[in-house]
């Protein structure tokens, strides 16, 4: 048994708006384990699985869209949980229903896991505490869900939480790191790039949540772990990266191309193993990476757009991407001039 983290990130090109990094982590049991015991013993919910160290890498190909067929689909759909790439899920104009199932079903399981309780009811409760000091943020609240309604996710909860038992796979954290622009701007500046600056950001998150990751729910002894991350632009080497992060452990390099670099570290028996990927959001642990981080950077800008929209006549609201960003930008200029709020804390240069 072992542990399946998937990262990804959205929000990367615009000027307006946060960068949001998000991670998912699973506990999953062997394939075979999992296939075997099916029918013959009771499925303990807690238990998980997944891969062994480097070099015996029996179950590196374990597919949780096999895995959690019965109520996960790919595509949008109604009457499964759809994880998918967030781009394929989301489309402006068309709102959140398709992301907040997935989102908010996951953050369920994970209080459930942690016995913390029931789901946030407001944008206060789950994005307060990422909102910089900026009007636009703390002035701001609305219910929870958007566009779908708590029934449904209790419903699509259950199904997600009698699916996972029964397949021998447990959602135990999702997590998300919101870089507003004052702090990317600082980060950018710091690391040179944009890119060198997101790769420390996403690595910083998988750090954290490896870091958090709570004993296997049958055993308190070590377990190796498998990640994968959605490339960072055209960069293909990121064992410096990793080492500055793990500076405990040697980073092994395995593999460094365009398609994908591999890389690991630790002891057998909690090695970890990780994998920058093209199109690495087909791994359902990134994909639902990729949906957290897209419903958060979203809610960010719902509360973005409301506070500007208000107090500027006739002003639309925007994404924040390049061009449609100076359109908004330069209509809300003189009244944030007028309230003394800094270019930096708005405004992503790169």
């Amino acid at each position: 048994m072992a542990w399946m983290i998937g990262i990804d990130e959205a929000g990367y090109g615009p000027n307006l708006g946060p960068l949001a990094v998000a991670a998912s982590a699973w506990w999953v049991e062997d394939q075979e384990k999992a296939e075997g015991g099916r029918g013959k013993v009771e499925r303990n919910a807690s238990s998980v699985a997944v891969l062994a160290a480097a070099g015996r890498r029996r179950s590196t190909n374990t597919c949780l869209y096999r895995r959690l067929a019965k109520i996960v689909s790919r595509a949008a759909c109604e009457k499964k949980l759809a994880i998918a790439d967030s781009k394929q899920l989301y489309k402006p104009g068309l709102g959140l229903r398709q992301l907040e199932r997935g989102v908010l079903v996951g953050l369920g399981a994970c209080r459930s896991f942690h016995g913390s309780g029931t789901l946030p009811a407001n944008w206060g409760a789950i994005m307060g505490r990422y909102a910089p000091p900026l009007p636009c943020y703390v002035d701001y609240d609305c219910d929870l869900p958007i566009d779908t309604t708590p029934e449904e996710i209790a419903e699509l909860g259950a199904r997600f939480h009698s699916a996972c038992g029964f397949a021998g796979v447990r959602l135990v954290d999702l997590r998300v790191r919101l870089v507003y622009p004052s702090e990317f701007n600082e980060r950018t500046t710091h690391f040179g790039t944009k890119g060198a600056a997101l790769s420390h950001i996403s690595i910083g998150l998988l750090r954290e949540t490896i870091d958090a990751l709570p004993d296997s729910p049958q055993s308190p002894a070590p377990s190796p772990c498998r990640v994968t991350c959605d490339k960072h632009g055209g960069r293909n080497r990121y064992g410096a990266l990793l080492q500055h992060h793990f500076p405990e452990d040697w980073i092994d390099t395995l593999a460094e191309s365009g398609p994908a670099s591999r890389y690991a570290w630790g002891a057998n028996e909690s090695r970890v193993e990780i994998c920058f990927r093209v199109k690495g959001e087909a791994e359902l642990p990134v994909a639902l990476a990729s949906m957290t981080a897209k419903y958060h950077r979203e809610l960010a800008m719902r509360a973005f757009n409301s506070f500007w929209c208000e107090r500027v006549p006739g002003l639309r609201p925007t994404a924040g991407y390049p061009n449609d960003s100076k359109r908004f930008k330069a209509a809300i200029t003189p009244l944030q001039k007028e309230m003394g709020i800094d270019d930096n804390l708005l405004w992503r240069w790169r």
